[in-house]
Order: C-alpha cells, then structure tokens, then sequence
C-alpha cells in the first residue's frame, strides 16, 4: 500500500502560481510512477502531469505553464503551476503507479485525496 497526501491548494488570481505537493508513504517510493490529475466541477478527472526518471510528460493544456518535480529522498512529488487560468480550476490528485507515467487514471492504484485550486479571474 501507498499512502498520498497533497497540499498546496488554495485561491489565487489570474497570472498567479501555486505549487502543489504529494507526499507519499508505505512503499519505496522511486519504485512508482507518480501522476497528477484534476477534476473540475461537472467534468471527468483528467491527466495534468506524470514523471518517473528525468523529465516529466504533461497535458497539452499545461504545456509551458506546470513543472513536474520528485524529490525520492523526501518521498515528494510537486507541481509548480505558473500562469494559471481560470480554466485551471480544479481538484487536484496524486496518484501512483508501477512502470512508467501513463495518461490513463485507471492504471493509476494509489490515489491522495485531493486539494482544491481555485483560479479567480
């Protein structure tokens, strides 16, 4: 089993930044894939970002705007988010799995429970 917890959440205006953490627990954590995924109101949960080694993969939406970053010795993984936009706003969730980063939410077996992003316009 592998516990996420994340953090970061918040409300901030247009052109702002967030950055969002994923702390992890119960297994090695560099064994695993880690996701982050969001679900606005009304809407199916969708890809943001992944990474296992080296750089990460993103949505197309966020090309540009999000970093993906794990940190192994500290059981973390981060989402910075820069210029973000209304359309932004979301629940967002860590998620872990074994291989590699897919875009796919039901390969994903491990899930946190969500922090909430709020992007005002």
């Amino acid at each position: 089993q592998v516990q996420l917890v994340e953090s970061g959440g918040g409300l901030v205006q247009a052109g702002g930044s967030l950055r969002l953490s994923c702390t992890a627990s119960g297994r090695t954590f560099s064994n695993y894939a880690m996701g982050w995924f969001r679900q606005a109101p009304g809407k199916e949960r969708e890809f943001v970002a992944g990474i296992r080694w080296g750089g990460g993969s993103y949505a197309d939406s966020v090309k540009g705007r999000f970093t993906i970053s794990r940190d192994n010795a500290k059981n973390t993984v981060s989402l910075q988010m820069n210029s973000l936009k209304p359309e932004d706003t979301a629940v967002y969730y860590c998620a872990a799995k074994s291989g590699v980063a897919t875009t796919r939410r039901y390969e994903y077996d491990y899930w946190g429970q969500g922090t909430q992003v709020t992007v005002s316009s």
